[in-house]
């Protein structure tokens, strides 16, 4: 007897690794990708499993335990795949041993992204296999398909999901683990070598194989066809589509024939050749890029696309109806009346005192991608760029060759104890080979926060749960030649300030190693005592208000009509962070009785 449970997306495909057969698995956690390897784990006594410093690392990684003959998967968020491509690139001709398979996570709407980039062109670009699964069912079974394929064809898989896809649940019938043993291991020179003489024959041999999978993709039961009878305008209508859209499409309208694509590249062109000649018109519906449509133009197929369907943001229902057809006109629910409510740091937050002690300070901020980002939010206005994971100390190092050494000496450059990790390090030594003056400040909170808490080589345990030796990121600045190295407590605002002050008078590269483990590590082992506001002593002066912690709010007004601080005690933690009572210069703020 079968079994069905309810998965998300992200618990399919590892769900799927694990019947599949993979024996290894790596990633670095991103959004909306990071709950596959916090699921693989749970197999741990069947699969490999390891977070990477970066989404790079990861892939090499994973090539060797393909090459070495493990099935082998490897997962990150769509813009991850910008760091891994280097190597992606070239496996593309070296081809596999084990099955190999890389799961992109897009994140169309830009949900916790910088960007919505469509990474089925990074298929396309790269030239490997793309599978798109539309539903949890599909994602678990597509890991096993793309890893035949895979094999069979010698060639890497990507496995695209969406955001929508990786968190929604859906209804899943559970298979047995299938072994794939270890394959042997042949040292194969001219195969894995990319060196010139070898490249050019290797990419030969990749359009012949790409040639083939065209052909297969034609006939795969993975791209196939639903019968209906829409018309809209007297046009019989014809839905092409593919991945969350194609839910989406369906839902909007049941009654349109569909061809769904779950093998969309190679792209299968004579298919849809043929599905057009059975309706009056096409309208390919996909989320960002015209991907499925612009290789329909190429074919000679006409369709109606992106001049309807948006190229931003996430699609729905709502907006595909409207789009395409303008037969619905549902009302739109009125939200006008709600508060604002902007992202903002937790409470008790260790990254908190360092941004506000730098902008009372006027510093200039750059900022990376982390919690820490939402540092740059009023009232701490702290970081000034955010482009990408790493590339805040190399931005504050543009800053000051263009503006001068006095704009780098007031110079802050933020960045995670993770991201520091992933992509840091050469930052650093690129400050201490040039010669700046910038101030880099590792906000080392002991965990990767933003993700949801995820290990990495500066907390001293493996996704595994084994003890693992800490990077020392003193003695790791002092050995890149950084002289000016300051390790500081994030919930001390007194030496803080102390510190960037004397920063200021210092020549050359400097570091500032702000300590404070994230307060929700620890929170449910603590005996909090929250803070209270005495109205009697608060003198309105607005100081506290400037930390940005959303447990003060604005109490009664005095007789003069100033807003009184008042704390919310069921988000205050009270003695962890106390920041708030150092700032306070009426010595207004103390603990509940």
């Amino acid at each position: 007897m079968t079994q069905k449970i309810l998965l998300s997306g992200n618990e399919a495909v590892a769900r799927g690794a694990f019947e599949a057969g993979v024996l290894v698995a790596t990633a670095y956690p991103g959004t909306p990708s990071t709950e596959i390897l916090e699921n693989i784990v749970k197999y741990k006594d069947h699969i490999y499993c390891e977070w990477a410093p970066n989404e790079k690392v990861a892939v090499e990684v994973g090539i060797g335990a393909s090459f070495g003959g493990a099935r082998t998967i490897t997962t990150m968020k769509h813009v991850g795949v910008n760091v891994a491509a280097d190597p992606l690139f070239s496996f593309a001709y070296t081809g596999v041993n084990g099955g190999y398979i890389l799961i992109s996570a897009d994140d169309p709407g830009m949900h916790s992204s910088q960007n919505e980039q469509d990474n089925r062109r990074y298929a396309e670009f790269m030239k490997i296999v793309l599978l798109e699964p539309s539903d949890s069912q599909e994602a678990k079974d597509m890991v096993g398909i793309g890893l035949d394929l895979s094999e069979k064809f010698n060639i890497p898989v990507m496995l695209r999901m969406s955001t929508r896809l990786c968190h929604s649940i859906g209804l899943v019938e559970l298979g047995e683990r299938v072994e794939h043993p270890v394959k042997d291991y042949k040292p194969d020179f001219k195969q894995r070598v990319v060196i010139p003489a070898h490249a050019g024959l290797l990419h030969v041999a990749l359009e012949k194989k790409l040639a083939q999978l065209s052909m297969l993709s034609e006939v795969s039961p993975l791209n196939y066809t639903i019968d209906g009878d829409f018309k809209f305008e007297r046009k019989r209508i014809g839905v092409i589509s593919s991945g969350i859209s194609f839910q989406y499409a369906r839902e909007a309208f049941p009654e349109a024939s569909f061809l769904k694509l779950g093998l969309s590249f190679p792209f299968p062109k004579d298919l849809c050749r043929k599905f057009a000649a059975e309706v009056d018109q096409v309208w390919v519906i996909e989320e960002n890029e015209p991907f499925i449509e612009e290789k329909l133009r190429a074919a000679g197929i006409n369709c109606v696309g992106k001049e309807k369907i948006p190229r931003t943001n996430e699609l729905s229902q709502e907006i595909i109806r409207n789009r395409m057809a303008r037969i619905i006109n549902e009302p739109q629910t009125d939200i006008s009346d709600l508060p604002p409510r902007p992202p903002v740091l937790c409470p008790g937050c260790p990254h908190r005192g360092i941004f506000y002690v730098a902008h009372k300070l006027k510093f200039t901020g750059t900022s990376d991608i982390g919690c820490y980002t939402l540092g740059m939010m009023p009232p701490l206005e702290m970081g000034e760029t955010c482009i990408c994971m790493g590339a805040s100390i190399g931005v504050a190092q543009g800053l000051e060759k263009a503006r001068g050494t006095e704009f780098g000496k007031n110079t802050l450059a933020f960045i995670g104890d993770s991201t520091f990790i992933h992509s840091g390090i050469t930052g650093l030594a690129e400050i201490v080979y040039n010669k700046s003056n910038i101030t880099v400040v590792i906000l080392d909170n002991s965990i990767t926060a933003m993700t949801g808490h995820q290990e990495h080589p500066g907390t001293g345990k493996t996704l595994m749960g084994e003890d693992s030796p800490k990077v020392n990121y003193r003695k790791l600045a002092e050995s890149i030649g950084i002289e000016h190295i300051f390790e500081t407590d994030a919930y001390n605002i007194e030496g803080l300030t102390e510190v960037l002050k004397k920063i200021r008078t210092l020549d050359g590269p400097k570091v500032i190693i702000n300590r404070g483990r994230c307060i929700l590590l620890d929170i449910k082992k603590m005996k909090i005592v929250p803070f209270k506001v005495d109205p009697n002593k608060c003198t309105a002066c607005g100081q506290c208000f400037k930390l940005g912690c959303p447990t003060i709010n604005t109490g009664e007004p005095n007789d003069k009509g100033k807003k009184r601080a008042m704390i919310n005690p069921l988000f205050c933690v009270g003695e962890a962070c106390a920041m708030c009572q150092q700032v306070c210069s009426s010595g207004a703020i103390d603990l509940i009785d």
